[in-house]
């Protein structure tokens, strides 16, 4: 293995893994109030958490690439006053692949959440315990597959971007060049067999993982 097959590798992993924990940490209360908020507008929340699903890549990417733009109100904010460009670097792919992986985390968590009988949350309160400490130490234990299941799917889908990653970062060896992004250069440069070595990970990690999400499925964490 070349350092820059490793490196290539170990930014693959290091994009999955920040965008699955900041995904975790976002997704846990978007998914709460998405399952139990009356809110009258909650159908369009619900709608533009799932877009990145439906969205092709290029057009989500486009539109990041443009905000992040220092003409754009957002990207010259960004730049002058914390004199920071997102285009084309590993903190702006990271943010392009938290939006993008936002529905795969909230999607499982949410259903999780709305599966879970009223009684619970109902005798929580009625013991006197805030929503708070209902949902970290009462909800939440009981959604264990789903949790599961989420960051599982969210680590997995980051894994394999390309479209959203190569509008926004480009290919820039140790900054943006992911796994996925090399595959396609190796397959343009007629290198199959480099290509073969990174798709090859890619494909057992993904397995993995599914199996992990079909196992947990077929038998509940209790």
């Amino acid at each position: 293995m070349t350092p820059e097959f490793i490196e290539t590798l170990w930014l693959t992993g290091k994009l999955a893994f920040l965008t699955t924990l900041c995904l975790f940490i976002i997704g846990l209360p978007v998914a709460y109030f998405l399952a139990f908020s009356r809110f009258k507008l909650k159908a369009v929340i619900e709608a533009l958490v799932s877009m990145p699903m439906v969205l092709p890549p290029t057009v989500l990417g486009y539109y990041i690439l443009v905000a992040y733009s220092p003409q754009h109100a957002f990207g010259g904010w960004l730049e002058n006053v914390f004199n920071v460009r997102l285009a084309f670097s590993f903190e702006g792919i990271l943010v392009a692949s938290i939006i993008f992986g936002l529905p795969f985390m909230v999607q499982p968590l949410q259903t999780g959440l709305v599966q879970l009988p009223c009684s619970i949350r109902e005798a929580s309160y009625t013991l006197g315990k805030s929503k708070t400490i209902t949902f970290f130490r009462v909800l939440l234990p009981n959604i264990k597959p789903s949790i599961i299941t989420a960051i599982a799917l969210t680590f997995a889908h980051s894994i394999g971007e390309f479209g959203i990653v190569l509008m926004v970062g480009g290919n820039m060896p140790g900054e943006t060049r992911v796994a996925s992004i090399a595959i396609y250069d190796e397959v343009q440069a007629l290198n199959y067999h480099m290509a073969n070595q990174y798709a090859f990970i890619l494909f057992v990690v993904s397995l993995v993982i599914l199996t992990l999400i079909y196992s947990i499925k077929q038998k509940p964490l209790m």
